[in-house]
């Protein structure tokens, strides 16, 4: 599965696509926060995550399969 991070997530991570393997969203969610360390994991916080394009119904529960795009979107402020 492909793990896509934008704004302040792809900047705390370093990146903006990682390939990772995980049984369920919220393990996923786990080894990236592990992974990118204590300012990813404050980002994963305030943002809102999508499997495939829409919100996942069961949150951190639901089941991952191989070809999914899970994606990481924190809130983005704007200027005026």
């Amino acid at each position: 599965m492909r793990l896509l991070l934008f704004a302040a997530a792809r900047e705390t991570a370093g990146g903006s696509s990682f390939d990772r393997q995980a049984a369920t969203l919220g393990d996923l969610l786990a080894q990236a926060a592990a992974d990118f360390g204590p300012d990813f994991a404050a980002v994963l916080g305030t943002a809102r995550v999508w499997v495939n394009g829409d919100e996942p119904e069961s949150g951190g529960a639901t089941p991952l399969r191989d070809g999914d795009e899970i994606a990481v979107l924190p809130p983005v402020s704007g200027g005026s």
